[in-house]
């Protein structure tokens, strides 16, 4: 096994671990439609990273359950517009360029995307 392989590996399985499912395996390769924000939106996930470290922290100190609840609630609504900031760049990139391609590429990404919003919808 490559080195590749094994971080490969230990990134699926520690994505795995959080709940996380692991990157479909016909997943293009770069550059996608967040790549011109790829900054940006590491930023902000680094905010939302100390957002649940904040919950860790606030359980281990036994703070009060609507204190708890509300922090929660904010780490949601930031992973929430992420999810949406993301969307739309797909939408605009990589559905738009398989629109003006044409074939069948682009009911595969309309159902992609389709599929992404269903899941969004349902948390």
């Amino acid at each position: 096994m490559t080195t590749t392989e094994t971080d490969e590996t230990s990134e699926a399985a520690e994505a795995a671990e959080a709940g996380l499912s692991a990157p479909a395996p016909h997943s293009p390769q770069g550059p996608h439609g967040y790549s011109s924000h790829k900054d940006a939106h590491l930023k902000r996930l680094r905010r939302i990273e100390g957002q649940i470290r904040g919950l860790q922290r606030m359980v281990e100190e036994d703070v009060y359950c609507i204190d708890v609840l509300t922090q929660v609630s904010a780490s949601t609504k930031g992973l929430q517009s992420f999810a949406l900031q993301l969307l739309e760049e797909h939408l605009r990139h990589c559905v738009a360029a398989a629109a003006a391609e044409g074939g069948p590429e682009i009911d595969d990404k309309v159902a992609e995307a389709t599929a992404a919003i269903a899941r969004l919808l349902r948390t």
